[in-house]
């Protein structure tokens, strides 16, 4: 029988604003564990864009900017704490962390105790399973709950997975916010065998997943990302990589594909380069997103979009089930893992400051 502490470690998040706002605490309560919840022990968390959005209040409309590395390290000072998560206000102290891999160490009265010393994966979108299909009710771990940058975390069972799967636990964390949002891009555009897909931002976490998960279902990728990076994406599966920022993208598209269109732009990015997205889908082409890195406010040509019938379409919530098949991709080896880095708990301040730099490839890991 495993003996449960009734502290821990855990990194919290104090407020909006910069890495100051994140504290280590040596001796935080472990969750408590509800009727149907289950504790977890937690192996790894990934990190992800939301961890950073939601600490310097980036989802507040006020906000205007990409997420730079300058604002990702020092937060918009102008947000007061009620202004800046994407379900309006946020309670603090709270961990953050949604990607956990990790094993379940006790089990509420409403569940299967067998759950108990299974490895398992967390599916980030907490919901009402009585009422799955209202996404109203919808929250997301590490967001409107407590996650995992910590050593415990506890979560609904509905949301746990076990995982069989010889992957360690860093290589599983990459997983579940990346990928899943990725599929869910893919899902919402409807793209299938031959659609060229457009992925800008293919070197981070959402777009090296994109390029794989286009792979699985036979649609070609077609990459954009810093020269330095570009080897390492092809080797992912892309078709072709461009630069990150052409200035004729339909030029630059004709000459690495030979033709100047796509079928679907999988975004991420948003920014400058938005224009030129909708200039290069085919008539009738899909634009679907999930992010603004390079930023929210857009210059939006409606011409582009009426006359050319084009589909957009936003892709946050995923459909209930689609958390599973994802799991499937993973024990099925459909899917691999790319861990950028590993950071110890203690150093989630500075695995932030990497992150926002953007040289990596992949995701990148905390370990408690």
């Amino acid at each position: 029988m495993v003996t449960i502490p009734k502290t821990m470690r855990a990194v919290v998040l104090i407020g909006h604003g910069g890495l100051e706002k994140l504290e280590l605490r040596e001796s935080y309560p472990v969750p408590a564990v509800g009727p149907e919840d289950a504790l977890i022990k937690v192996g790894a968390c990934g990190l992800n864009n939301t961890d950073i959005n939601t600490r310097i209040g980036w989802y507040n409309s006020d906000v205007r900017d990409g997420t730079t590395e300058e604002g990702g390290v020092e937060g918009f000072a102008a947000l007061g704490d009620a202004d800046g998560a994407w379900g309006g206000g946020i309670d603090f102290p709270r961990i953050q962390g949604a990607d956990v891999c990790g094993t379940v160490v006790a089990v509420g009265q409403a569940v299967d105790p067998a759950l108990i010393g299974s490895r398992v994966l967390v599916d980030t979108w907490l919901r009402d399973w009585r009422d799955p299909e209202d996404t109203d009710k919808c929250r997301y771990f590490g967001s409107e709950h407590d996650g995992g940058y910590a050593e415990y975390a506890s979560a609904p069972a509905a949301n746990i997975h076990p995982i069989d799967s010889d992957l360690s636990d860093a290589e599983l964390a990459t997983f579940a916010t990346s990928y899943i949002t990725a599929e869910n891009l893919l899902v919402q555009a409807h793209v299938g065998q031959g659609d060229v897909v457009l992925i800008p931002g293919a070197s981070g976490g959402v777009g090296s997943a994109l390029v794989q998960l286009c792979r699985r279902r036979g649609a070609i990728p077609v990459a954009l990302c810093g020269a330095s990076k570009a080897q390492a994406v092809q080797a992912l599966g892309a078709e072709a990589v461009l630069p990150r920022a052409p200035e004729d993208l339909g030029a630059a598209l004709q000459e690495a594909i030979g033709r100047p269109t796509v079928d679907v732009v999988a975004d991420v990015v948003g920014g400058p380069m938005f224009g030129q997205f909708l200039k290069v889908l085919v008539q009738k082409g899909r634009y679907t997103c999930a992010g603004a890195i390079a930023g929210p406010i857009v210059e939006f040509d409606l011409r582009d979009f009426y006359l050319k019938d084009l589909v957009f379409t936003g892709a946050t919530i995923i459909a209930p089930g689609l958390f599973a098949d994802l799991v499937g991709y993973i024990e099925r080896g459909e899917i691999k893992p790319l861990v950028a880095a590993t950071f110890p708990l203690e150093q989630v301040p500075d695995a932030q400051r990497l992150f926002l730099k953007k040289t990596h490839v992949g995701n990148i890991v905390v370990v408690p």
